[in-house]
């Protein structure tokens, strides 16, 4: 069956505001009638690909601290600044990434960071002082920081309601995957080959922006937002027809679209233009005023609330857990970094549990419990004084299966909050908040643990998700089973 795409889709010849609105919420129709099936798979693998290496390469650091602090005679001050360097740039390539993937498109995004992380994986490799080490990984972070919440975006765009979120974090498995794989490998060649032949190993992976280049195509959704009327329709088509010819039965008919609005928000608010605007056609609509204020400020400042929670709590712990199990508990290297590979893994365990049970959970719900769980792991842990490594590895692993449960939910949640017009930009403030968290919480276990208080750091950390949870109870909205447009027009 060939689609006729004028047939199907409303305000083809139309070149403003409310056009561009309309041809966005019919191809949004097109897409909830696509089945799932083998070209969703491509699509989701290969930007899965590059959000697996991403975060591979964001973990690297962790298990490359006790032989650089060793090699550079490194100290807390300085090992500190290692580990928080490349996620002060992960929190300028969260802001900066987002607000360009609204101006020119999402797959040129992602690609550009999978090309510009590999680069410095391999500049990272010649290094033999910690001064051009913590500027690479400051472009480094910038570029990891970009690729996340981008992508993030993307698939949740070509994705239909209907058990999007199965779908979207089996995707996203592919980043706590990331981190499981690096701490694996890291734990094996770091103390056979040394630091620098796992960063050569890591800059590889830069060759899959030639593969995002030929076989995933740009959203349909951001494309007619954009005014580019005919090449949304044509990629629309593309991907029907593909759809068709994979499984063999022709699509049925879109349902019918409701009336959609002008980029300004439904509370009356002329939120175009002015500061950051620009998004979507003429300029109307999509930026930070929008953004930061009436139903979406709102939304804007739960979800950086829960990003930056979350990603405290997380990273306070797994970032610290190699030099806590090597210096307080006095093992050696190996068992130090199996110790907290061990917690990676039950991480990426919580990540597969949520997958499957998110859509009958709640986005919501799922969010309001892990967190909770989390903090009740964390408190026993502190209260006991974590007085052995062994206790240390069983809650710590514990809180991972939720922390990491949680995490992963937001990657799904954030993207249905936002209209397209500023989607990415949405996406990329939460990666903000997700940035400042991962700075601050190793900053403040570095602090708390200098001062040997080994108990506080984890009464902290619980503290911390304690109010990640009441903040989801309080202000979250639920968002499972509904299309995009729908949530947020």
């Amino acid at each position: 069956m060939t689609i006729d795409a004028a047939r199907d889709t409303p305000g083809r010849q139309g070149d403003g505001e409310s056009d561009s609105a309309a041809l966005t919420a019919a191809i949004g129709a097109r897409f909830e009638r696509l089945p799932l099936c083998r070209w969703q798979v491509m699509v989701r693998l290969v930007v899965g690909a590059v959000t697996f290496f991403e975060a591979f390469d964001q973990l690297l650091i962790a298990y490359a601290l006790p032989e650089l602090r060793d090699e550079w005679h490194l100290g807390t001050t300085q090992v500190t600044a290692l580990m928080t360097v490349g996620s002060i740039g992960m929190l300028i390539g969260a802001l900066v990434s987002g607000r360009l993937a609204d101006r020119i498109g999402r797959v040129k995004v992602i690609a550009g960071c999978i090309a510009l992380s590999g680069l410095c994986n391999l500049a990272l490799t010649l290094c033999t002082s910690p001064e051009p080490f913590m500027a690479l990984r400051l472009v480094q972070g910038m570029a990891i920081g970009g690729e996340v919440p981008i992508a993030a975006t993307f698939i949740a765009e070509i994705t239909r309601a209907h058990g999007r979120g199965r779908f979207v974090l089996l995707y996203e498995l592919v980043f706590p995957a990331g981190l499981t794989a690096g701490a694996l490998l890291a734990a094996w060649l770091v103390p056979v080959l040394g630091w620098r032949w796992m960063f050569g190993l890591a800059a590889v992976p830069g060759i899959l922006c030639f593969a995002l280049a030929r076989w995933v195509p740009e959203s349909p959704r951001w494309l007619a937002d954009h005014g580019r009327h005919d090449e949304a329709l044509a990629t629309m088509t593309s991907i029907e027809q593909k759809v068709e010819k994979i499984t063999g039965a022709p699509l049925p008919s879109p349902a019918p679209v409701r009336p959609t609005r002008p980029a300004a928000g439904k509370d009356g608010n002329d939120n175009g233009g002015g500061v950051g605007g620009g998004g979507g056609v003429g300029g109307g609509g999509g930026g930070l005023r929008e953004l930061l204020t009436g139903r979406y400020g709102r939304r804007t400042l739960v979800v950086g609330a829960l990003w930056f929670t979350g990603y405290f709590a997380n990273y306070g712990i797994t970032s610290w857990l190699p030099t806590i199990y090597k210096d307080h508990f006095d093992l050696d290297l190996s068992t130090a970094l199996l110790y907290s590979t061990v917690t990676s893994c039950a991480g990426l365990a919580g990540c597969l549990l949520v997958a499957l049970t998110v859509d009958r959970v709640g986005r919501r719900n799922t969010v309001i419990r892990c967190m909770a769980a989390a903090a009740l792991c964390l408190l026993l842990l502190g209260l006991t004084g974590g007085g052995s490594a062994a206790s240390v590895l069983v809650w710590t692993s514990l809180a991972a299966v939720f922390l990491f449960g949680s995490n992963i939910c937001l990657y799904l949640y954030t993207p249905e909050l936002f209209p397209t017009r500023m989607r990415a930009l949405g996406s990329s403030v939460g990666g903000a908040m997700n940035r400042l968290g991962v700075i601050l919480g190793p900053i403040v276990v570095g602090a708390l643990y200098a001062g040997g208080a080994i108990g506080t750091v984890f009464v902290t950390l619980a503290a911390v998700a304690v109010a990640g949870s009441l903040a989801a109870a309080a202000w979250a909205e639920e968002t499972s089973g509904r299309t995009l447009e729908d949530v947020a027009p």
